[in-house]
């Protein structure tokens, strides 16, 4: 396959010098890190988030990944709950989140030596309501794999020849993105969705979501994994273990798996600001 991007990447790293990576064991950052490390070695380190709003699951896979790749992983414990602002939940909770996130990785990537911090956003990223990227570039973060050009789907290519185990991980965002805009933030809610999507998880479904809306748990999967949710013995449990968690009602979103759902019941005019 062409190489040319990949080789823009790690020209642009290398100008670079020395950089921090926010790891968070998805595609994106797993692809970046291997990439940075590879290319500068011990000047590059993983910074990964260790706060509610990340499910245990992949805090244990980044660990993993930074010990089988001899990268220096420094864990950074964020507290967005204690934040009103983050709490409350409003539309531009995004951008509140990554500016609590990444003013503390950048302080710690600068008291461990490295000239920069990078993050893992792609070009795919532009064209979706997602402001994060204002935060990013109001603090100078870095994002090479925009700057190289990169697809999600090249991002994943590269990663497959590679050899990366997330070259065919499913989508992933943080916990908060599973709440409707308004609904007040709580780290019980966090616990409920995580352990909700454990279940789906098990069912073997590919790529789904838990969205909260108050004591409503609306499952959003691929279509062609409706039959496995409908299965009499699978909507059985999942309804039990629902319940079991603190939903009161569980239901089946017809429209399946969408990135950036609730995004949907903002006003069209607020979004992009």
């Amino acid at each position: 396959m062409d190489h040319s991007k990949l080789n823009r990447l790690k020209e642009y790293l290398k100008e670079k010098g020395s950089v921090a990576v926010a790891f968070s064991a998805g595609v994106d950052s797993t692809f970046l890190l291997k990439v940075a490390h590879d290319t500068l070695g011990d000047a590059c380190i993983a910074i990964t988030g260790m706060s509610q709003v990340v499910p245990v699951r992949e805090k244990q896979e980044a660990e993993a990944f930074c010990r089988k790749e001899g990268i220096r992983q420094i864990p950074f414990v964020s507290h967005e709950l204690e934040d009103e602002r983050f709490a409350a939940n409003p539309g531009n909770r995004c951008y509140i989140c990554k500016h609590i996130l990444f003013s503390g990785m950048l302080q710690l990537a600068q008291e461990n030596g490295m000239h920069y911090l990078a993050e893992g956003s792609n070009v795919d990223d532009l064209g979706d309501y997602r402001p994060g990227l204002k935060a990013i570039e109001e603090l100078g973060i870095l994002s090479p794999l925009r700057e190289a050009g990169l697809t999600k789907q090249e991002i994943r290519d590269y990663s497959k020849e590679l050899d990366l185990p997330t070259w065919n991980k499913p989508s992933f965002a943080c916990l908060a993105s599973r709440f409707v805009y308004g609904e007040h933030i709580t780290a019980e809610k966090l616990k409920m969705v995580e352990e909700a999507e454990i279940l789906l998880s098990q069912l073997g479904l590919y790529q789904y979501r838990v969205r909260i809306h108050g004591n409503v748990a609306r499952i959003e999967a691929s279509p062609e994994d409706f039959p496995v949710l409908l299965n009499e013995d699978n909507r059985t449990r999942i309804v039990k273990r629902f319940k079991e968690i603190g939903f009161s009602y569980i239901s089946l979103d017809l429209q399946g798996y969408r990135t950036g759902s609730m995004n949907e019941a903002l006003p069209a005019d607020s979004r992009g600001k």
